[in-house]
C-alpha cells in the first residue's frame, strides 16, 4: 500500500492578522490582499472533496528561535517579539503587518513545515502539502516584506540539512514574485539549488536577474527564471523542461521543497500570468515525476502566494490531486475562461528569456551546457 499524503493546515494560520493596505491619500483603505480568504477557502475544498479521508493530518508545532536564527537576525526576531506584544500589532516590513500574537502565529507556519519535513524524511509520508500562513519566501534576514514574516522554505532547506543531515536539497519557486528572501539565505551554498521561475521586474523591483547565480562556493547554484508577463502554460512548460528539469537532474537532491505559490494564474489581481488550474497540475506533477526519479519520490509543497480568493483554492487542490496521484471530485468552473488560445503556447520572446536562464546551467550543475 503506497504512503500517504501529509497534509498541514491549522485553524491559527487563518487569525493572522495582515492589516490594512492604504498606500496614499488617494486609496481608500482596504484589507490586504494577503487575506485569511484564498486559504481558508482552499482547506474547506480540500475538506469537501473525496480525497480528505486519505490524506495523513498532521499538527504543526510552534518553531524555535534557534531554527528561526539560523537565518534571521536576533534583532530582527526581537523587532517581531515586540511589535507582536503591542495591543494591535503594527508594521514589521514593507507591506507586512502583523497583530498582537502574530508571531507565535509565524512560529506556528514555519514549524508546520518543518513537521511536514520531517515527516516525509522518516519515512511515514511520502510527499506533503503546507497550507501555511503567513508566506515567507520574501523574508529576508533582517526584515519582513511582502506578506512574509519568517523564511518558512530556506529555513526548512536549513534544517534537512543541519537537523535531518540530507547532503542536498532543491527549493524550487513557482510563485509568481521573485523569492528573495530565500535566494539571500542560500547565496552562497552549493548544498542547496534554489531555483526561482518568477514574472520578470514584478516584486521586488530589483532582485530575480537572470545573472543572479550566487557567490562563492554558492556560484550556479542560484538559477532565476524570470519570465515577461503574459506567459502561459507555453512558456512555463518549456521552463520546467529546459532549466528546471535538467537542473534538478544534474543536483540530485535528497529531498525537493516548493514554493507553491497561485499568483501567477490568469485570475491574480498581483500577477500577470496566465495559468490555470491545469497549468499547476502539470507544473507539479512534473517535478513529483522528478522527485520519484531523484530523491525516492520525497517532496513537500509550502503555500506561498496567491490572491484571487475564487480560484486559488482550485489551483491549490489540483496540486493536491497531483500528490494523490488521482483526481478528486471537485471540478474547477473557471479555467474554460482562458481556453486554449494561441497565445498561451511558448512565444519567441519567451523562449528567448528562457534561453537565457538555461545558459547559466554550465556555470556549475552541468558544464558544457
Amino acid at each position: 500500500m503506497p504512503l500517504p499524503v501529509a497534509y498541514v493546515c491549522h485553524q491559527k494560520y487563518f487569525w493572522h492578522d495582515s492589516g490594512i493596505e492604504s498606500s496614499c491619500s488617494w486609496v481608500e483603505p482596504k484589507p490586504s490582499n494577503e487575506s485569511p480568504a484564498t486559504k481558508r477557502r482552499l482547506d474547506n475544498l480540500v475538506r469537501l472533496s473525496n480525497l480528505w479521508s486519505s490524506l495523513r493530518l498532521l499538527t504543526p508545532r510552534l518553531a524555535t528561535d534557534a531554527e528561526i536564527l539560523r537565518f534571521h537576525t536576533p534583532a530582527y526576531l526581537a523587532r517581531c517579539e515586540a511589535i507582536s506584544a503591542q495591543p494591535s500589532g503594527g508594521l514589521i516590513g514593507h507591506e507586512l503587518h502583523i497583530g498582537r500574537g502574530g508571531l507565535d502565529i509565524a512560529r506556528l507556519a514555519l514549524g508546520g513545515v518543518l513537521v511536514a519535513l520531517e515527516d516525509v524524511c522518516s519515512g511515514r509520508s511520502r510527499s506533503a502539502y503546507c497550507l501555511v500562513r503567513p508566506p515567507g519566501h520574501h523574508a529576508e534576514a533582517e526584515t519582513g516584506m511582502g506578506f512574509c514574516l519568517l523564511s518558512n522554505v530556506s529555513l526548512a532547506a536549513d534544517h534537512a540539512v543541519h537537523a535531518l543531515g540530507l547532503q542536498r536539497v532543491a527549493v524550487v519557486d513557482i510563485d509568481v514574485h521573485h523569492g528573495n528572501g530565500s535566494e539571500q539565505h542560500l547565496w552562497k551554498r552549493s548544498d542547496v539549488l534554489f531555483l526561482s521561475l518568477h514574472q520578470d521586474g514584478l516584486y521586488p523591483l530589483h532582485t530575480g536577474g537572470v545573472d543572479a547565480v550566487g557567490e562563492g562556493a554558492g556560484r550556479g547554484y542560484n538559477l532565476n527564471i524570470p519570465l515577461p508577463p503574459g506567459c502561459g502554460r507555453g512558456a512555463y512548460n518549456a521552463a520546467m523542461a529546459t532549466v528546471v528539469l535538467p537542473a534538478l537532474t544534474a543536483f540530485k537532491p535528497d529531498i525537493i521543497l516548493v514554493s507553491a505559490g497561485f499568483d501567477a494564474s490568469f485570475m491574480d489581481p498581483l500577477g500577470r500570468m496566465l495559468l490555470t488550474s491545469d497549468d499547476f497540475r502539470a507544473l507539479a506533477r512534473s517535478l513529483i515525476d522528478a522527485a520519484e526519479e531523484i530523491c525516492g519520490g520525497k517532496i513537500v509543497f509550502v503555500h506561498e502566494g496567491g490572491y484571487a480568493e475564487s480560484y486559488v483554492p482550485f489551483c491549490g487542490m489540483a496540486v493536491i490531486e497531483a500528490l494523490a496521484g488521482e483526481r478528486s471530485d471537485v471540478v474547477d468552473p473557471f479555467k474554460e475562461d482562458v481556453g486554449s488560445e494561441a497565445w498561451l503556447a511558448l512565444q519567441p520572446h519567451q523562449a528567448a528569456a528562457i534561453a537565457r536562464a538555461e545558459a547559466n546551467l554550465k556555470i556549475a550543475l552541468i558544464p558544457g551546457a
